[in-house]
């Protein structure tokens, strides 16, 4: 691969900007294949909390609201899973159903081709320091991020 800069001249680069540009080429790669399937990502992510049991609309908001500012937005999508028949609402709780368990089947496998594309080339190695230098980062400057 062919890098925009020296080694020299990387060092300088705004990590604000590279930052977003990868989040951004990321973000739109899962995005557009997931659109694919009829499927937004923060759909998927209520997919993936209730595969791994029944849990109330609190639960699963508190767990993912922070995933790419989500938020208040996420009531929509949850919604919008128990419409297409993929959970069920049960007493309190939220409940995957068997298109939603095939779905998510179907949707696993495909996360994990897009992330062997995403990670080609690049050891499990270099992938944890870069993310501990984006740890460090975030830290430096006062932020919070985490992610389950």
């Amino acid at each position: 691969m062919e890098y925009s800069h020296s080694d020299e001249n990387l060092a300088w680069q705004p990590i604000g900007y590279w930052a977003w540009a990868a989040h951004k080429a990321a973000v739109t790669f899962i995005r557009t294949a997931l659109a694919e399937h009829d499927l937004t990502q923060p759909r998927w992510w209520v997919l993936n909390q209730l595969v791994e049991g029944d849990k109330t609309r609190a639960e699963v908001t508190a767990i993912l609201e922070g995933y790419l500012d989500v938020g208040a937005d996420l009531q929509p999508e949850i919604d919008a899973v128990l419409d297409r028949g993929w959970a069920v609402a049960v007493p309190g709780r939220l409940a995957i159903t068997d298109d939603g368990r095939a779905l998510h089947a179907k949707i696993a496998l495909l996360q994990r081709d897009l992330r062997a594309r995403i990670h080609e080339g690049i050891p499990d190695e270099e992938y944890v320091r870069t993310l501990k230098v984006l740890q460090r980062m975030i830290h430096n400057v006062g932020g919070k991020a985490w992610h389950h």
